[in-house]
């Protein structure tokens, strides 16, 4: 079964002003399209990995064949990471987590406004293209990480529950090569309650 670039959960200029439309319609229309145009070309022929979902195919990237294994890693990766990026995110949102969500940040972390410090510091820290995370690890802890280019924590078995993409392609037009206003504007659209239900269902 051919993978399909999901629909947005709002409309392309539902997080202005801090992500504008223009960048959104590029981003998804374009984009994440590509990368699930390539990723569905790369399993032509091989129907005996076309229906495994995409967490299961990044999670055994060494298994794959090594003819194809690069295209799925690269576009794969940035289905995945796209697919959960636009559902993060949302317009009337912001804030702060609360409940479990909030209890575990705090506890591994120290405090929320620590938390989006090393958060930050991990998205403006990635050199070049890439992505920053908060993570579930296997034993239900909490990780802030980055990855380069399109690899996802699901390649190391690790479960992401919020992500930021910091190729340029996500904020240049409105934000040039001012990545650190990108990010700070970038917590004003998070969606809490998303990210909250995904830390539930990555703890079981």
């Amino acid at each position: 079964m051919a993978f399909e670039l999901p629909n947005l959960p709002y409309a392309t200029n539902a997080l202005e002003p801090h992500i504008d439309a223009q960048t959104m319609e590029i981003h998804h229309g374009k984009h994440h399209a590509t990368y699930v145009n390539n990723l569905n070309k790369a399993l032509e022929g091989h129907s005996d990995l076309q229906n495994k979902s995409i967490e299961e195919l990044l999670g055994s990237l060494d298994s794959l064949p090594e003819s194809i294994r690069t295209a799925v890693r690269n576009n794969g990766g940035g289905h995945a990471n796209h697919s959960l990026f636009w559902q993060i995110m949302g317009p009337n949102a912001g804030g702060q987590p609360t409940g479990e969500l909030a209890d575990a940040i705090n506890r591994t972390f120290g405090s929320f406004d620590e938390f989006k410090s090393q958060f930050a510091a991990a998205a403006a820290g990635r050199f070049g293209s890439g992505w920053a995370w908060l993570i579930v690890n296997p034993d239900g802890s909490l990780s802030i990480t980055s990855t380069p280019n399109q690899d996802s924590p699901l390649m190391e078995g690790k479960t992401p529950i919020l992500g930021l993409d910091v190729w340029e392609h996500a904020y240049y037009l409105k934000y040039q090569n001012r990545r650190p206003d990108y990010i700070a504007a970038w917590w004003n659209v998070v969606n809490w309650d998303e990210v909250a239900k995904r830390y539930a269902a990555a703890r079981g």
